[in-house]
């Protein structure tokens, strides 16, 4: 099992393999910018957790104030992915969603992580308050 969840405010770093995708990734092979919001944290979190159960192949490990971690597992190989959402603590009504996707075995993932998160930014900012 990968070393997952937050650490001093940060989502744990990429491996080195092209299978994954942070939000919070000092290099840019791996960086995918965060998903911005409008609202409260409370909503993001409820419409978040809205899309990953509309997914059959989703499941949701960890849900807390600021974090949400949830398990993909592909079709055919039954390869799992982790996927993680921060919440940072904020006045703001603009809520800042740091992302994390990757793959827990592998070399390349096809950009799956990352189409994902794409997916994932689209559905939510169909609910924005914007």
């Amino acid at each position: 099992m990968p070393k997952l969840g937050i650490g001093n405010g940060q989502l744990m770093q990429c491996p080195d393999t092209p299978n994954c995708v942070n939000s919070q990734a000092a290099d840019e092979k791996h960086f995918i910018q965060p998903i911005q919001f409008v609202g409260t944290s409370l909503e993001a979190q409820k419409r978040l957790l809205e899309i990953l159960n509309e997914w059959d192949h989703a499941k949701v490990i960890i849900t807390n104030r600021n974090y949400i971690r949830a398990e993909f597992v592909s079709k055919v190989f039954r390869f799992v992915d982790d996927v993680e959402f921060y919440f940072p603590e904020t006045e703001d009504k603009e809520i800042t969603i740091h992302v994390r996707s990757a793959s827990r075995t592998g070399y390349s993932d096809l950009g799956v992580n990352q189409k994902r998160i794409e997916l994932v930014r689209s559905k939510l900012k169909q609910n924005s308050h914007q």
